[in-house]
């Protein structure tokens, strides 16, 4: 089956501009001058995979912020790609890469940079890059414009360099849209979600209108014959608040679930500020329970590639043979259910993660990266990388059952949710945008396209 990587993002609707440059651009302004070198790791005309190793410089006087610069490098042909960062002295998890079509069976990767800057006189030193085709079936790159099979670093015209919107150095091809503007201005990349939880109570009809279900069906995960039940999702402040319990038994096992109805979500910034707890409200403590912010495709069968899903899941008293309090991210490739088989890869920290915390899940460029309270936590990528739109969903579930009697009672919150849909978004921007959304009074926002 073959993959469907990449958003092949359509920019803007602005009319697409046919860009004829026969000369290198002029720089942005004379004291922000920028020039790119290129080589190739991989010179042969058919690949497997290509291997563009960049260096940028700054021969201009002032600093150049790389937040401000795209790059774009040219193909020729409609097949989808993955992107990569193999190494690179900025450090890979600052750099991104997208890909866009151009009319006329053509595309572009765009590299862009989410922190950094670049001195007077500096440069980035290798960015060592490469990209594939989903199926990994070899390609030409032969007739790719920005191609050339040169093994040692070259001032390279075919690949252009865009500093804050304007064209800075090469020579564009084939029908180029503006450079993408400021995209904190306005906010949300192409598309944003923000929802404050001002709900009455999981029976208000504005969940539904705003495009939430409240669970109440059957099945996993979490203990055979478990209730999924929506009285026990509430909204006290302006809180969404998951309390799963159990008595010891399944039938005595109840579970909370709220997840977007739509699965429109696929590249772009995940955040939503999160309240775990390591005891219950009530009843002895020690049940193996999962807390949870996450998106996720369905599985359509086994093995199923295009599968999806990322996790934040949080087990205060640990499970699935960890003795004690745990923080998992992962990234899931794909699963079987019988006999057991998991495709995933995570990152987890053994320690308590009780009370609010910010939870970020950027994916951008063939890379996810997961951020707690600023932090970066995660950084997973090829296989890994979602391929199709997800749902947005929080959840609260037991994982077995212990032996202790009386009911006890577990609680989860969550603040807010907010996505931006094909945009970066720094962690301490997130908050920001939060704060400012709450200032103007909007409970909910929602201008994320359907699929």
């Amino acid at each position: 089956m073959s993959r469907n990587f990449g958003k092949l993002l359509v920019s803007l609707a602005l009319p697409a501009i046919l860009v004829a440059v026969t000369l290198v651009a002029a720089p942005a302004s004379a004291d922000q001058a920028v020039r790119l070198q290129y080589r190739t790791s991989a010179p042969g005309a058919t690949t497997a995979q290509a291997e563009p190793w960049l260096r940028l410089f700054n021969d201009g006087t002032t600093t150049v912020p790389l937040n401000q610069v795209k790059i774009r490098y040219y193909l020729t042909g409609t097949e989808t790609y993955r992107f990569a960062c193999s190494w690179a002295v900025v450090g890979c998890a600052t750099i991104t890469g997208r890909f866009a079509p151009q009319e006329g069976g053509k595309q572009y990767l765009e590299v862009g940079f989410t922190s950094g800057s670049l001195s007077p006189g500096q440069n980035t030193s290798d960015m060592q890059l490469r990209f594939h085709r989903a199926d990994w079936q070899t390609f030409a790159q032969g007739d790719d414009y920005s191609y050339g099979p040169n093994t040692a670093y070259t001032n390279w015209d075919r690949i252009a360099v865009y500093v804050n919107g304007q064209l800075a150095w090469g020579k564009p091809t084939g029908t180029d849209p503006d450079p993408d503007p400021d995209p904190t201005n306005p906010p949300g990349g192409t598309g944003e979600l923000f929802d404050d939880f001002t709900y009455s109570s999981s029976t208000d009809p504005r969940l539904a209108q705003r495009g939430w279900t409240v669970r109440s069906s059957s099945g996993g995960p979490g203990v055979p014959g478990a209730t999924w039940s929506p009285s026990a999702v509430s909204f006290p402040g302006g809180l969404l608040t998951l309390d799963s319990s159990t008595n010891g038994t399944a039938a005595g096992t109840v579970q909370t679930e709220l997840s977007t109805a739509s699965r429109k979500f696929h590249e772009g910034t995940y955040a939503a500020r999160v309240r775990f707890s390591d005891a219950p409200t009530g009843g002895p403590d020690g049940e193996h329970v999962v807390q949870t912010f996450f998106t996720i495709t369905p599985l359509r069968y086994n093995l199923d590639p295009d599968y999806g899903e990322l996790d934040f899941e949080y087990l205060p008293n640990g499970g699935w043979g960890e003795p004690s309090n745990i923080l998992y991210a992962t990234s899931w490739e794909t699963y079987q259910g019988e006999p057991w088989q998991a495709v995933n890869t995570h990152t987890e920290e053994r320690t308590s993660f009780a009370g609010w915390h910010d939870l970020v899940i950027q994916v951008s460029g063939g890379r996810i990266r997961y951020y707690v309270d600023g932090r970066l936590f995660a950084d997973h990528g090829d296989i890994h990388y979602p391929e199709t739109p997800m749902w947005i969903m929080f959840n609260q579930w037991f994982i077995d059952l212990q032996s202790a009697t009386g009911t006890r009672t577990y609680r989860q919150q969550v603040d807010y949710l907010y996505h931006s849909k094909n945009e970066v978004v720094p962690p301490a921007t997130v908050l920001s945008r939060v704060a400012a959304l709450r200032a103007a009074g909007t409970a909910f926002k929602d201008t994320v396209p359907n699929p």
